[in-house]
């Protein structure tokens, strides 16, 4: 389904739910923010403290795995959300922030490093 879905088609989707609730007076960029990194920090936490093999185990545990795609599914929705108010296109985000990271990580310094380069 990830390849016929559209980023629009789901915030569209978003926006929807969050009409019909009368919700666009609480979405202001803080709280949006805010709720990102909270549901991003919900799925940090079910892996907090696991080591390789209990990760796998997890990925593997059909009941942690429907918890797993709630917290993605929470936090895509609040960043498909911001996006939405404030008229933000993700893909132009995303692009443009590749071919920034590109010119910062190039392959020749970069491949096979998992290293922060600052600047």
């Amino acid at each position: 389904m990830d390849e016929t879905i559209t980023i629009g088609s789901m915030k569209k989707i978003v926006k929807e739910f969050c009409e019909a609730r009368d919700w666009d007076q609480f979405h202001n960029p803080k709280d949006l923010a805010i709720g990102i990194s909270t549901e991003a920090n919900e799925l940090l936490d079910i892996f907090r403290f696991q080591s390789e093999e209990q990760m796998r185990e997890l990925m593997s545990d059909q009941t942690v795995r429907s918890h797993i795609q709630e917290e993605l599914a929470d936090t895509l929705f609040f960043l498909l959300r911001f996006a939405q108010m404030n008229d933000i296109d993700l893909y132009d985000a995303l692009t443009d922030k590749v071919n920034k990271n590109g010119q910062r990580y190039t392959i020749e310094n970069s491949k096979g490093k998992n290293i922060k380069i600052h600047g």
